[in-house]
């Protein structure tokens, strides 16, 4: 065999292997200029389908959909369970983001509640307290040098959930910049939770694109939405990264906004 054939035989294999060979990662392209990529991510305290807490599978996963700014859901900080690790601080040193934490109970000796990383610097930040008869729950509010964004973890409990929303809507009155809120609020769009915030909110993500459970999921409970006060915002893109099984028991998404105003 000469070595045109060889070269023939390579390139005819090489060729199958990329018609047959499956294309596992979902596409994600880079952001627009002038953009911001808003990302929510129930990510289960790190701890996978497969029952293996991996915190750089987890950081993997927020790095690849490289957002100017993360919601994160379902964090321990120094409790047994974590084995005495801060789940927040470890993915913002693995995505090299800033980390701004909201513990909304008392949990195995440390804590437990939401987050937020994000490339720029917070201003500040505060919290505020949200009802939930199975355990407290908290609103995480951050303020960036154009924008302030939100997040939460919303109750089990639909009576809870509707509790929460005039705390919203209370803890935000006033606010001038654009606000996002984002996170878990275990409540479908057509619910009395969802109606009662599309009040005072706009929902950005695709509802009908589901995020919950992560194979053949049937339902979408994450969100991510803009305040309605006056700063207008065009959505560019809005995606859930349906190939990310296993990493978490919630799909993470995302969408790229822009303000009308810039």
């Amino acid at each position: 065999m000469n070595n045109l054939q060889v070269a023939k035989r390579l390139f005819l294999f090489f060729l199958c292997l990329t018609v047959i060979s499956p294309v596992n990662a979902e596409e994600i392209e880079p952001k627009e200029m002038n953009s911001l990529r808003i990302m929510s991510y129930n990510v289960r305290n790190c701890k996978g389908m497969d029952n293996v807490t991996d915190y750089q599978r987890v950081a993997d996963v927020i790095n690849r959909v490289a957002p100017d700014v993360v919601a994160v859901q379902e964090l321990d900080s120094a409790t047994e369970r974590s084995q005495g690790v801060f789940v927040l601080k470890e993915l913002a040193e693995r995505t090299l983001l800033y980390w701004t934490y909201a513990p909304a109970i008392d949990y195995q000796g440390g804590k437990y509640g939401v987050g937020v990383l994000s490339k720029e610097k917070p201003l500040g930040y505060k919290t505020v307290p949200l009802p939930g008869k199975e355990e407290n729950r908290a609103l995480l509010i951050v303020e960036f040098e154009k924008y302030l964004f939100c997040c939460s973890h919303f109750s089990l409990t639909k009576e809870d959930q509707l509790l929460s929303v005039p705390v919203i809507f209370e803890a935000i009155k006033g606010i001038e910049k654009p606000l996002f809120l984002a996170g878990d609020m275990n409540s479908v769009y057509d619910s009395l939770p969802q109606i009662a915030l599309r009040e005072k909110f706009r929902t950005l993500n695709n509802y009908k694109e589901n995020t919950i459970p992560v194979v053949s999921p049937d339902r979408c409970i994450d969100y991510i939405y803009v305040y309605e006060n006056g700063n207008a915002c065009s959505v560019l893109k809005r995606q859930v990264l349906f190939d990310e099984q296993v990493a978490s028991d919630h799909l993470p998404l995302f969408v790229d906004v822009r303000f009308l105003n810039e």
